[in-house]
């Protein structure tokens, strides 16, 4: 009785829905029947094609959580994160190239330099005093 009250109620609210959202709701229903369909033995199987088609459709369109029936939407949701975590990883690893230097490396070579002003490429007098240093 539930059951049809609340199908009796959906298909009230369904034309104040937008078109876009119908149609989001519609391709997440064909997509589980596909994989229904597809299915051999016993449990449903998801490719990551599965997986990325409903992270996207999620993405632009939240409310398909509602119809969503082979799939628990907490699933969903941690898909979702999951690869939002794998993207920022990736963007935020170390690049290749030349490592960096030790602050202390830095602190000594400086105290050097500056010990030592002799050491190094002679400097033309007058370029200096027009530098101010």
């Amino acid at each position: 009785m539930i059951g049809l009250f609340c199908f009796v109620l959906a298909v009230l609210a369904s034309p104040f829905k937008s078109r876009l959202r119908l149609e989001a709701e519609n391709a997440a229903l064909r997509h589980q029947l596909i994989i229904l369909k597809r299915r051999l033995h016993g449990r449903v199987r998801l490719t990551n094609h599965d997986r990325w088609f409903f992270i996207q459709l999620y993405r632009w369109f939240p409310s398909i959580l509602q119809v969503l029936t082979i799939i628990r939407p907490e699933t969903l949701v941690r898909w979702h994160r999951a690869g939002f975590r794998r993207y920022w990883h990736w963007k935020s690893r170390r690049r290749g190239g030349r490592p960096p230097v030790e602050t202390e490396l830095c602190a000594l070579i400086r105290r050097m330099s500056v010990e030592n002003p002799l050491w190094g490429a002679p400097r033309n007098p007058q370029r200096t005093a027009q530098a101010g240093v």
